[in-house]
Parts: structure tokens; C-alpha cells; sequence
């Protein structure tokens, strides 16, 4: 007499539905946590590299501080690119002054999830000049940036920015107008 024992599933059998599950809950994560988290994590990479290049003003959430004050350049922000970075074309006060605002404007526009695509754009061209003059060998961490900033630029802000509510009233101040004879939906430089 033969017994017959229920076959085990193969672990290669095993290891694909485990796989086919964890790619099902993936895709039901929504983009727009994913792209929230985006901007609020490269925000904070250039915000704390703008923090570090003021004096008078700081405000880092992650490490708790906060001074409120008249933010002015910081004389090791001249010294760094007077003597380290020397970039072309720009005198070192300007250089120091463009990035020290630029690394808290862009950064903040991102959070608030406004203009999101040419924030991402402005610290994309952030990234380019710093991988190119300054620290080429930096690579791995700049093609990382560049690749959160290129999603955002491809993307936008995502459902959780100030970009989708505009964009919201937009659309409903378009559906309002066309209804009324002889009026438009609004230019986009209205916005």
C-alpha cells in the first residue's frame, strides 16, 4: 500500500507569491506620500547647507533650534567660496550670497509644494554646478539628489502641495468662466 503525501509548495513558488504581494502593496502606496517625503527630504539637505552659510536667522527642525533674527552671510560662506570652491564667472560675495539664498527659497517652495517643478529645476542646476566646480568626486550623492529632484520635476508636488490646490481653483474657475457666455478659463500666468 502506497501512501501519497500532499506535495509542499516549492519554495521558488513560495518565493514568488511573497514577492507578488510585497509588489502589490507598493503599488497602493500612493504617490503623493511619495513625493511629499521626496521634498521634504532634499528640502532639508539644501535648507541645512543654506543654514550653515547665514548668521542671525536659524531654524532647523530637526535638531530643535531657532533663532529668530536678521539673517546676514556668514564670513565662513565668503571664506569657502573665496578659497575652496572658486567658481567661475562669479565674484566669491555673490556666489556666497546666491547659494545662501537660493538654499533657503527653493528648499522652502518645495515644502510648501509651490512651483514644486522649477524649485526641484533651480536645485537640480544647484547640484549640476556643485558636482561639476566643486566636488566631482561627490558623485554618488549628487546623482541621488538628481534623481529626487528629477522625479520631482517630472511629478510635481503630488496631491499634498500648495500646486494641486491652485490647480484645484483652477480648474474650478475655468468650469466656472466657461459657463458664462463669451468668457475664457483663465491663463496660466495667472498662476
Amino acid at each position: 500500500m502506497s501512501m501519497t503525501h500532499p506535495t509542499r509548495p516549492s519554495s521558488t513558488a513560495a518565493l514568488v507569491r511573497w514577492h507578488q504581494r510585497a509588489t502589490d502593496l507598493a503599488a497602493r502606496l500612493p504617490d503623493s506620500l511619495i513625493l511629499l517625503l521626496g521634498r521634504v527630504a532634499i528640502a532639508a539637505v539644501f535648507w541645512r547647507s543654506g543654514q550653515t552659510k547665514v548668521e542671525g536667522f536659524a531654524l532647523d527642525l530637526v535638531d530643535g533650534r531657532l533663532s529668530l533674527g536678521w539673517p546676514h552671510l556668514a564670513d565662513s560662506a565668503l571664506a569657502l567660496f573665496r578659497d575652496e570652491y572658486r567658481l567661475p564667472l562669479l565674484p566669491p560675495a555673490w556666489a556666497a550670497l546666491a547659494a545662501a539664498v537660493a538654499e533657503h527659497l527653493l528648499p522652502a517652495l518645495l515644502l510648501l509644494g509651490l512651483g514644486t517643478r522649477w524649485a526641484a529645476l533651480g536645485l537640480l542646476g544647484m547640484t549640476a554646478v556643485i558636482q561639476v566646480l566643486v566636488y566631482p568626486d561627490a558623485w554618488v550623492t549628487h546623482a541621488t539628489w538628481a534623481g529626487v529632484l528629477l522625479w520631482l520635476v517630472q511629478r510635481g508636488g503630488g496631491a499634498c502641495s500648495l500646486d494641486a490646490l491652485l490647480a484645484r481653483r483652477w480648474v474650478r474657475a475655468g468650469a466656472t468662466s466657461a459657463a458664462a457666455p463669451g468668457a475664457g478659463a483663465p491663463s496660466r500666468s495667472a498662476w
